[in-house]
C-alpha cells in the first residue's frame, strides 16, 4: 500500500470505484425515505443533490490540481498550512471514512441476517465480510480499481431485471410534479446529498490516477452514473407501489423483487441480496483503505497494512459484544450524512478559497 508508479488506476476504474462507494447499502431504503419526506416528488431532490455533488466534486479536483504528482490531501495541507493542519483536518477525515465504511458494513450485516442468514450470529457474518476486505484493501488502490471494475461489469444485468415490474407500473403516481410545492423537496435534500457521499475519497485516490487531467471528468461521470442508478430504482418503486404503500416497506427495493416469479426459485430476493453484497462491499472496502491510509501517514508509516489489521480485528472483536440494531443503523447513516456534508461538500470549497488567497498573496510578495 505504498505510492508506487505501478499502483495506478485507469479513469474508468476511478469512475466505477467512486460510483461504487456512493451506491452503498442505503439505496435499498432510499425510495422509502424520499417518499416519506417528499412523496413521489422525491426524485426531484435527487437531481438537485446531483448538481450540488458535481459542484463540490469540481472544487475538490481544483484543490488537488495544486498538489504535486504523488501528493494526497495530507501533503497538500502540510505544504500550504503546516504540519498541524494534517492532524486538525486529516484525522477527522480519516475517522469519517472509517465511520462511513462501518455504517455500510453494519447495514449489510443487518440485511444479510434479516433476509439470508437469520440463524447466523452477527459476529460470524462480520468475520466473513472482513476476510475478503483485508485481502482486497491490503493490495492498494490499483487492486481496488480493478475490483470495482469487475463488480460493475458483473452488475450490468441488474437494471434489466428491474424492468420486469414496469409491466404493472402506474405512471400517474408521479403526477402532478411539484404537487405540494418546493418545501417537501428541500426537506428530502439532506437524504439526497448523503446518497452521493463518498466522492471525497478522491482526496486520497487522486495521486493514483493514471491520467489526472481526466479527474474532473471522471467525478462528473461518477456522480451522473449514481444519479441514473438512484433515479431508475426510485422511479421503479414509485410507479409500482402506491404513495402510501411504499412507506410501509423498510427496503422497497428488495420488496419489489417479490414481483418476479420463477418456477425453479421460491424466494428470488435472496439470490439478489446475495449478489448485492458484492456491490455493497464497495461502500466499506475502499473507505477503510482511505481511512487507514490517512492514519498510517499521520503516524509516519508508509505501509498501511498494520493499521488495516488493527482496524479489522477491532471490528471483529467489537461485533462479538455489540452489533447495532436496524434503528440504530439508520441513526448511524444520519450521522454519516451530517459529518459528510462538512467533510465532502463544505471543506473542498473552504480549502479551495484558502489556496486561492494563499497563492495570490505569494505572487504579490514575489513581485
Amino acid at each position: 500500500m505504498k505510492h508506487q508508479a505501478v499502483n495506478k488506476m485507469t479513469t474508468i476504474q476511478y469512475i466505477f470505484l467512486t460510483t461504487g462507494i456512493q451506491i452503498s447499502v442505503a439505496f435499498l431504503a432510499l425510495p422509502r425515505i424520499l417518499a416519506e419526506r417528499a412523496g413521489t416528488d422525491g426524485w426531484v431532490s435527487l437531481v438537485i443533490g446531483w448538481a450540488i455533488s458535481v459542484a463540490s466534486s469540481w472544487a475538490l479536483i481544483m484543490v488537488m490540481k495544486r498538489s504535486s504528482n504523488q501528493e494526497t490531501l495530507l501533503g497538500l495541507l502540510n505544504r500550504y498550512i503546516g504540519k498541524w493542519a494534517m492532524w486538525v483536518f486529516g484525522a477527522p477525515f480519516a475517522l469519517y471514512f472509517i465511520y462511513f465504511g462501518y455504517a455500510g458494513l453494519v447495514r449489510a450485516i443487518i440485511i444479510t441476517k434479516t433476509w439470508v442468514l437469520p440463524q447466523t450470529p452477527s459476529y460470524i457474518i462480520m468475520i466473513l465480510f472482513l476476510i475478503p476486505t483485508y485481502i482486497i484493501a491490503s493490495n492498494g488502490a490499483m487492486i481496488l480499481g480493478r475490483y470495482a471494475e469487475l463488480i460493475f461489469l458483473m452488475s450490468l444485468w441488474v437494471p434489466f431485471v428491474y424492468l420486469i415490474p414496469f409491466k404493472d407500473a402506474r405512471w400517474l403516481h408521479l403526477l402532478p410534479i411539484w404537487k405540494t410545492g418546493w418545501s417537501p423537496i428541500f426537506s428530502a435534500l439532506p437524504d439526497s446529498i448523503y446518497a452521493y457521499a463518498g466522492f471525497g475519497a478522491s482526496f486520497i485516490l487522486y495521486p493514483f490516477l493514471e491520467h489526472k487531467e481526466k479527474a474532473a471528468f471522471g467525478l462528473i461521470i461518477s456522480n451522473s452514473l449514481t444519479l441514473l442508478g438512484y433515479l431508475f430504482i426510485t422511479v421503479a418503486c414509485f410507479v409500482y407501489f402506491s404513495p402510501k404503500e411504499i412507506q410501509e416497506y423498510n427496503e422497497p427495493v428488495i420488496t419489489l423483487l417479490k414481483a418476479l416469479e420463477f418456477k425453479f426459485v421460491e424466494r428470488v430476493e435472496i439470490l439478489f441480496i446475495s449478489f448485492f453484497l458484492l456491490i455493497f462491499s464497495l461502500s466499506w472496502i475502499p473507505t477503510f483503505y482511505v481511512g487507514v491510509y490517512c492514519t498510517s501517514r499521520l503516524l509516519g508509516s508508509q505501509d498501511s497494512r498494520n493499521h488495516l489489521r488493527i482496524l479489522l480485528v477491532a471490528l471483529a472483536v467489537a461485533s462479538y459484544f455489540f452489533m447495532p440494531s436496524s434503528r440504530l443503523s439508520e441513526r448511524l447513516d444520519s450521522i454519516v450524512g451530517s459529518i459528510g456534508f462538512l467533510q465532502e461538500y463544505v471543506f473542498p470549497f473552504l480549502l479551495l478559497a484558502y489556496i486561492w488567497i494563499y497563492d495570490r498573496f505569494q505572487r504579490r510578495s514575489s513581485a
